[in-house]
């Protein structure tokens, strides 16, 4: 989870998500960092400040293809969808 340090992650961070994380999870989003971080990088481009926060919370949403994760996204309106994310990112369970 280390690959996660480039994206502002801290150690503490990067040390929580492992304790949190059951560990086949894991070992898929490390296997799979390429398309994480393509996520990652897809909700920064967007706007989404709180970034961290939504892979914390949602980190299993983050091995899904570009098309699909960004599926989820682009249907609503991007400046009340950033709003909407900055205020509660339990939304994205409704996404």
């Amino acid at each position: 989870m280390e690959f996660l340090e480039n994206y502002n992650f801290t150690n503490d961070e990067i040390a929580s998500l492992k304790s949190d994380i059951p560990s086949r999870v894991l070992d898929v989003l490390v296997e799979q960092q390429k398309q994480v971080l393509s996520n990652i990088d897809y909700l920064k481009n967007l706007g989404i400040s709180n970034y961290k926060d939504v892979f914390k919370n949602y980190y299993e949403m983050f091995l899904l293809d570009d098309t699909n994760f960004k599926a989820i996204f682009e249907k609503y309106d991007k400046a009340d969808l950033i709003d909407k994310i900055a205020k509660n990112i339990n939304i994205i369970e409704y996404l």
